[in-house]
């Protein structure tokens, strides 16, 4: 594999602003980092980062090269692919980020059966929200995004991945509320709990309830919590409901710890999407896409 390692490893420092967090992530030593920094110093004939007060933070000749970096680590990348032997097992690193309900629920078993066809195949994922994972690929921190959610980046591209349903929850031991199904008045007056903004599932929760002629201010909103799992979690130990992903709650509906709620007339309904830069081919992230459906269609 063709490569500037001197060049990843500033990158690594510039994203993670962490000579140790670098040094783990490249599984190198930190006097490697430090001596390759100290090579690329002197090669440019400036100080690349500021090192005060055990803090890391980019110069402006930092961030010029770093522009610079990504742009030709993406090059080698093509290169890479363009001279790729096809008798071979391909190799290299996949940079992907995910949504929070995807990378804890959708992904996990397909990363593990990726990984088992595929070992010389190096996976590094990004987790956070719909909105931080844009931001990310963007950016050009990630090389592959995988949201919920609404396309919203102009300049990105987006291919459907996969179907998803939010679906009513509340815990199977809230015994304060044994209805099967409410209508509109009764959901307006249910204690909800809500992801935080910025999520994939509170953008298509809002949007559908809109459709369905409620708003979220009009909803009792008892907390908002930043993932499926803290809300879970809470439902347990609460007599609140909340709208989740299907995939999220396998588990518990066999386990009976939570329960789905029928909403008379509403149906909600959204799309998992790969996300990318615009004009961005590379071999082994369309053979992760590949793979991913076929794992899906066919439940691999």
């Amino acid at each position: 594999m063709i490569t500037d390692f001197r060049l990843k490893v500033f990158k690594t420092v510039a994203y993670r602003l962490s000579f140790t967090k670098a040094a783990a992530e490249l599984l190198i030593s930190q006097p490697a980092v430090t001596k390759h920094i100290s090579e690329l110093e002197k090669q440019v004939g400036a100080p690349l980062f500021d090192r005060r007060g055990g803090t890391v933070s980019l110069t402006p000749q930092g961030a010029l090269l770093l522009d610079y970096a990504n742009r030709i680590l993406s090059l080698y990348g093509n290169l890479n692919d363009a001279f790729a032997d096809n008798g071979c097992l391909p190799s290299g690193t996949i940079r992907l980020g995910a949504s929070t309900t995807i990378a804890q629920y959708v992904l996990p078993s397909m990363l593990a059966l990726f990984r088992r066809r595929y070992p010389d195949i190096r996976i590094e994922m990004a987790m956070g929200n719909t909105e931080r994972i844009e931001e990310l690929t963007a950016d050009g921190r990630i090389d592959l995004g995988v949201i919920e959610g609404k396309a919203t980046g102009h300049n990105l591209h987006y291919e459907h991945f996969m179907n998803d349903e939010l679906v009513l929850v509340t815990a199977t031991a809230n015994s304060a509320f044994r209805l099967d199904e409410v209508n509109r008045d009764q959901l307006a007056a249910l204690p909800l709990v809500i992801r935080e903004a910025g999520s994939g599932t509170l953008e298509v929760l809002d949007e559908a309830l809109t459709r369905y002629g409620l708003s979220l201010r009009e909803m009792q909103i008892e907390i908002q919590l930043g993932s499926t799992e803290s809300i879970k979690r809470y439902l347990y130990h609460s007599g609140a409901f909340a709208f989740v992903s299907v995939q999220a709650v396998v588990d518990e509906l066999v386990q009976h710890k939570l329960r789905i709620i029928d909403v008379e007339g509403l149906d909600i309904r959204r799309s998992f999407s790969f996300v990318s830069a615009h004009g961005q081919h590379n071999r082994m992230n369309d053979l992760f896409k590949q793979f991913c459906l076929e794992a899906n269609n066919y439940k691999l």
